[in-house]
């Protein structure tokens, strides 16, 4: 029973996060260049437009609720286990999320790397 509320855990960190980072990467690349933004029309205005978008806060709870089963994940299993699997799957939902959702160009490098990131969580979880 331990294993799969440490896997499910890990499966709850990998979505909550994954959901969290796409979500806060759209807001900020609809508000922009902050530091330009904020040069031509003020800090206040560039917060404004930040907290002005409901997906910014949908982000911000996602990634609460990855940091939560981080929490309950680390109470059912080591943290040798919880954490490079949680972060190496995140790594991959990532960027397959990225060529999704975002429509960004992820280059032949980086989906070598998600398949060896891959393979490490195998080798791990074995």
């Amino acid at each position: 029973m331990k294993v799969l509320y440490t896997w499910g855990a890990i499966l709850l960190i990998v979505l909550a996060s994954t959901t969290g980072d796409i979500l806060m990467s759209h807001v900020m690349k609809r508000v922009g260049d902050v530091h330009s933004a904020a040069r031509q029309c003020g800090f206040l205005t560039v917060l404004r437009r930040i907290l002005s978008n409901p997906l910014f806060f949908v982000g911000i709870v996602a990634l609460a609720v990855a940091f939560y089963a981080l929490l309950f994940g680390l109470s059912w299993n080591d943290v040798s286990l919880i954490g490079p699997a949680a972060a190496a799957l995140t790594f991959v939902t990532n960027a397959i999320a990225a060529k999704i959702f975002l429509h960004e160009r992820v280059d032949r490098r980086r989906w070598i790397a998600a398949l060896l990131i891959a393979g490490g969580v195998v080798l791990l979880a074995v």
